[in-house]
């Protein structure tokens, strides 16, 4: 990819980021748009929206910057959560590792590549050449001035690697502060318990309540059984979508609407009383759910979550196998009330390890595919492979701006949309594996979608765009540092325009929410009721800390390679700062609490990129003939390897579970427990058979049809 290209690219994705930054300010000001750009503040009766017009709606500004950089981290800790924090310092480690990579590279090594002869450049003809001259490729082979990058990618792994010490050291200290300061929380002193062996002659509820006073008469609790609830969750949906249309159709000042077929689309049976077709098939609905509800005995599924009285009882419970089977009554950490995910608690052991073995199976798979676009993507950045796929495009190939459009915007545009399909699937994958709550699931979301999007991202346009994908590189170990050496610095253009594009227009179009503005658009446009509440989002750590992350390996392995990235992973990262902590302050409400538990698949992902990074100069350093710098290299990723160790034996432990000191100090804290033990009992009821309260009910709001629980 020459550097025209580029250059096109990064002039599209700047106007974009202008345009998004204009809309977003002026956008944001408008009355009817609340809900969109701030909704937790609406709901949080802090943002009041006023119709009242005045000109300065009409202008844009950066107000918004100031008060987003202004809140301090304790502040942002009382908004979002310790996960939030979590994802906030993500960002700033990045900033620090490539602010100090960015000063080396650019000073140091970037001069270097460029006084090399390897590559003959025509200064005549500037534009139209490739940027391997930026790169590590100019270097003459042999040349001493290697060593400067052989110096420089160690001192570069030093320093992440001191930071990462400091940001683990730190969070595991802020996550045992968290526990300190925390209220008492129902998942504190419940376990989850499935594999419930059948009795002959006792119900599972019987049996659970015989095994836990028998063997833990001090500490056991109470505990709550996990039911059959289909049929009542598909009757209790259903009725509140009967209760939204109602609702409207009492709102409506039109009554001619209130009238209608309530045939197939409309189109059939006579017309009725709409009003009172819908409230008798309320009724209907809420008879038949409360008969389901009375029916539910001898449906019990095998888990319950077990209370205990105290936090030391709830951890010697989780972490000690329960029975003399290891498949029956196994623990794990009961989520938070408001975290259960309540479909796959009927899975027995045995389908839920089928179910792993399938989602592994299909990710497999959905990696094999997405090679399809991987390999349109680096078509296009060929613009001779491009003509001979498409003659009858020769012509207007030939034209500069469109062939550069084509080349340098286009391919990251649409490995961009391709991976936007994926998330989804990722979190659809993710929930048939039996976990039971949205933070697990979320959690390995985030796994899966970041080593798909690592290997698919940059594994396999690499390989592929540097026609040295083979299948024997799997056969042949010794190969593959000569391999990435090869295929790896060949894409630096490539990598560059996929952080402009996915970088730093992805980014500024979160501002925009447009899918949100349009929906509430549609909203305001069809409905009737103006006040009709609405659901906060959530940030989707299970698609962003990925992207964070692959970012962080690009600059780590093009560090050396092509220095010529930094700066534009300095601009991507200080917009993510910006612009995230605006979105978790103003527009995120965070729906669970991991209490800092994505740290560890953070620091693995950096920890992984310098190993990357190493075994590729070790290839690039034998390519360019100068054996001693790569001999010494190797070293390094064995040194970097001790130090993940040492981290993973010193902190990751605090981030399994807390251990008994904290649990005994916060015990010993907390002296009358009564009042919350007597809620502990209901705390988990499923939402399904909670007293139902839809009849009547008009107010036209998407909240569940259910009574509050006191």
């Amino acid at each position: 990819m020459i550097l025209s290209a580029l250059l096109t690219s990064v002039g599209i994705n700047l106007g974009l980021c202008f345009l998004f930054f204009i809309l977003y300010s002026i956008l944001r000001k408008q009355p009817g748009n609340a809900n969109v750009y701030a909704p937790r503040l609406v709901t949080e009766g802090k943002l009041e929206p006023r119709n009242n017009f005045n000109l300065e709606r009409l202008l844009p500004s950066t107000s918004w910057v100031t008060r987003s950089w202004h809140p301090t981290e304790q502040e942002l800790l009382a908004r979002a959560g310790l996960d939030g924090v979590v994802y906030m310092r993500t960002i700033t480690f990045s900033l620090k590792v490539f602010a100090f990579a960015g000063v080396v590279g650019l000073c140091a090594l970037l001069p270097i590549n460029y006084m090399g002869n390897q590559i003959v450049i025509d200064f005549s003809d500037f534009t139209n050449k490739s940027l391997e001259s930026f790169s590590i490729s100019n270097v003459n082979d042999g040349s001493n001035r290697l060593w400067v990058h052989f110096g420089a990618m160690y001192a570069f792994t030093a320093f992440v690697c001191y930071l990462l010490y400091l940001e683990y050291r730190d969070i595991s200290l802020k996550r045992l502060a968290y526990y300190y300061s925390s209220e008492p929380k129902p998942d504190q002193f419940t376990v989850l318990v499935r594999g419930i062996p059948k009795s002959s002659t006792d119900s599972l509820s019987a049996n659970v309540e015989k095994f836990y006073s028998e063997y833990y008469p001090s500490q056991y609790l109470s505990h709550y059984m996990v039911y059959h609830t289909t049929k009542i969750q598909k009757l209790i949906s259903d009725a509140d979508k009967v209760n939204r249309k109602l609702a409207h159709l009492k709102s409506t000042q039109n009554t001619s609407q209130r009238f209608g077929r309530v045939g197939f689309l409309g189109l059939f049976r006579p017309k009725v009383d709409l009003v009172e077709y819908y409230e008798k098939k309320l009724e209907d609905l809420e008879n038949n759910a409360r008969k389901q509800q009375s029916l539910l005995s001898g449906k019990e599924v095998p888990a319950a979550f077990v209370s205990f009285k105290s936090r030391l009882g709830t951890a010697v419970a989780l972490h000690i196998q329960q029975g003399e089977n290891p498949t029956e009554w196994l623990t794990e950490r009961a989520p938070e009330p408001q975290d259960v995910y309540w479909p796959f608690f009927s899975a027995s052991f045995l389908s839920r390890w089928i179910g792993n073995v399938m989602v592994v199976f299909a990710c497999f798979i959905l990696t094999i595919l997405f090679l399809i676009p991987v390999g349109i993507v680096q078509g296009l950045t060929n613009l001779d492979q491009l003509e001979t796929w498409f003659p009858f495009l020769k012509g207007v190939l030939n034209i500069a701006f469109i062939s550069q459009v084509i080349t340098g915007y286009l391919p990251s545009l649409i490995l961009k949309m391709f991976l936007y399909l994926v998330q989804p699937v990722m979190i659809m994958l993710s929930s048939i594996q039996g976990y039971v709550a949205h933070s697990q699931i979320e959690k390995s979301a985030c796994n899966k979608m970041l080593w798909f999007t690592i290997w698919n991202i940059f594994f396999a346009n690499a390989l592929v765009g540097s026609a040295l994908y083979r299948v024997n590189i799997f056969l042949e170990p010794k190969e593959i540092p000569n391999i990435l050496a090869a295929a790896v610095p060949g894409q630096a253009t490539f990598f560059i325009t996929y952080v402009v594009t996915s970088g730093w227009t992805s980014t500024v179009s979160e501002l925009l929410r447009s899918m949100p503005l349009l929906s509430n658009y549609m909203r305001r446009l069809f409905s009737t009721k103006a006040d009709e509440k609405f659901k906060v989002p959530s940030l989707p750590y299970s698609s962003e800390i990925p992207s964070i992350l692959l970012f962080g390996l690009l600059g780590s392995t093009y560090f050396f390679l092509s220095p010529l990235i930094l700066p534009f992973l300095l601009v991507y990262y200080c917009l993510a700062y910006i612009i995230y902590r605006h979105q978790l302050l103003n527009v995120y409400s965070p729906k669970f609490e991991t209490g800092g538990t994505f740290w560890p698949i953070v620091h693995n992902s950096i920890v992984f990129s310098l190993i990357l990074m190493h075994v590729i100069a070790l290839g690039i350093f034998g390519l360019k003939k100068l054996p001693l710098a790569s001999s010494l290299t190797i070293p390094l990723p064995i040194i970097t390897l001790l130090f993940n160790n040492y981290c993973r034996k010193r902190f990751l432990p605090v981030f399994k579970g807390y251990p008994a000191e904290c649990m005994i100090k916060k015990d010993r804290s907390e002296e009358d427990m009564s009042d919350f033990h007597e809620r502990l009992r209901t705390a988990y009821q499923d939402p399904a058979l909670k007293p139902l309260n839809f009849t009547g009910r008009t107010d036209g709001h998407n909240a569940p049809l259910l009574a509050s629980e006191t």
